[in-house]
């Protein structure tokens, strides 16, 4: 059995359109530091019309073989989370299948998995359990995550964003899966679901969804507590993992969600909660579990007992999120990617937890077990190639105005056929995929940025797969 399985490589995109949370609340109308305190969110990345979840997903794979010089013939198995319907049969996975034909990899299993925000980590265990299973084939699994986050006009709105995330899987990996420290919830909840499938807009229950995620993190802590002292023979507290990642929808709920696992570890007299933090809290241990689920001043108590603690395991995983927005199934990863990002030097020999969390609902916690890694596959050159710092820096500033306008037209767009995009690529990088046209038939066809001459176009007959 394959050692060590887990993250060998990861590559991330997000597009370089941009709108300030600052400059939404003037535009909304709404009190200063609704959306930059409340939310918690700082910027809000979209995609134009010449962008869209394949085109995201074709750059971010193709970056991560170039960049890690992966031959994609060694490449098994490829499975998609996502929750951006393009169609309602083809998989998003048999688009990216255009960069394997050419060279002659048509032998890759895996198709796509949806399940609102949680895909891409039922896409990550299909891979892992793959690679650690008797019909691994010696190559590597890939993992590709991407989405398009966007709502309606009104107070749900600067919760949206757009990214793609792509991670290559397979033995010996600096980021390895401890498979048996995982607790899953899995239950039916109506807190955010997309029924009108002429619609890319989510019907939202804001409070009911709230809810569901933290008691979906609750019933996982418990999990992987039981699991972890069945295993180890001692107790799980806090403590016994460096940092913890959290799905972000917006980040004034990872606050709240670690604040969370404070109480909960206060609650069982955990070693990672001082005396004073417990006296505080104790005042709130005799509430049912669904009165502490709406307790104002539990919430606010917790989060200040918290907060030293926050900010040490926390904070160094909030970068992205807060920049880009709601990924969905690429949030969770890009919340990690900026770990990386911040913290690579120091990760070697360190256990991360993950939450993972999808409505309706699904949700995990699972752990991580961090090594340096040797090149290319390495917690240094993971952070090199991602260049977070430089993508963040490069992108373009909407005013809200612009911003509404492109939601309008991709609101039109939307399930539509028939069209030419403006092809207006100016703002994107070298190397970026973008959509051209989608014909009578809804066939879509994209090109690819180059330097020679702007843009280099993938036949569009043969870009349809015909």
């Amino acid at each position: 059995m394959a050692k060590n399985v887990g993250i060998l490589a990861m590559e991330i995109y997000f597009p370089p359109t941009c709108v300030q949370q600052e400059a939404l609340e003037a535009h909304d109308g709404v009190s200063k530091g609704k959306y930059t305190i409340g939310l918690g969110q700082d910027c809000l990345a979209f995609c134009t019309e010449v962008e869209d979840v394949i085109s995201m997903s074709l750059t971010v794979v193709t970056s991560l073989l170039e960049k890690y010089g992966i031959d994609p013939k060694q490449i098994g198995r490829m499975e998609v989370g996502s929750e951006t319907v393009i169609d309602k049969s083809k998989s998003i996975k048999t688009f990216l299948m255009q960069i394997f034909e050419k060279y002659g990899n048509t032998d890759i299993e895996g198709v796509d998995s949806t399940n609102a925000c949680y895909g891409g980590t039922a896409a990550l265990f299909n891979c892992v359990n793959w690679v650690e299973s008797s019909s691994w084939d010696g190559r590597y699994g890939l993992v590709v995550c991407t989405d398009s986050a966007v709502y309606a006009e009104g107070p749900a709105r600067p919760t949206g964003g757009a990214a793609a995330i792509a991670l290559l899987i397979g033995p010996d990996a600096p980021i390895a899966f401890e498979s048996k420290v995982r607790g899953s919830h899995m239950a039916h909840a109506y807190d955010f679901y997309k029924p009108n499938l002429a619609s890319e807009y989510p019907v939202v229950d804001g409070k009911l969804s709230q809810t569901c995620y933290l008691m979906a993190l609750d019933s996982c802590y418990r999990q992987l507590c039981k699991k972890y002292e069945k295993m180890e023979g001692k107790q799980f507290s806090l403590s016994d993992a460096e940092y913890f990642v959290f799905h972000s929808p917006y980040n004034k709920l990872v606050q709240k969600s670690f604040a969370r696992l404070v109480f909960n570890d206060a609650l069982r007299n955990a070693s990672s909660i001082d005396e004073a933090a417990k006296e505080k809290l104790a005042a709130f241990s005799s509430l049912s579990s669904d009165e502490s689920y709406s307790n104002r001043d539990l919430e606010k108590v917790s989060q200040q007992v918290a907060k030293p603690l926050y900010d040490a395991k926390v904070q160094p995983t909030t970068l992205l999120p807060k920049q880009v927005g709601n990924m969905y199934t690429a949030s969770l990863y890009a919340a990690f990617a900026s770990l990386i990002h911040n913290k690579h030097s120091t990760l070697g020999g360190k256990r991360v937890v993950l939450f993972s969390y999808g409505s309706g609902l699904t949700s995990t916690m699972f752990s991580l077990h961090l090594r340096d890694g040797t090149h290319p596959f390495s917690l240094a050159n993971i952070a090199t190639v991602m260049d977070v710092g430089r993508k963040l820096k490069s992108r373009h500033e909407f005013t809200p105005e612009k911003f509404v306008e492109t939601m309008k037209l991709m609101e039109h767009r939307y399930g539509a056929n028939d069209f030419v995009t403006s092809k207006d690529i100016s703002l994107l990088s070298l190397g970026t995929y973008y959509l051209t046209e989608v014909d009578t038939m809804y066939r879509r066809s994209y090109g690819k940025k180059d330097g020679q001459n702007g843009s280099k176009c993938e036949n569009g007959v043969v870009a349809n797969g015909h």
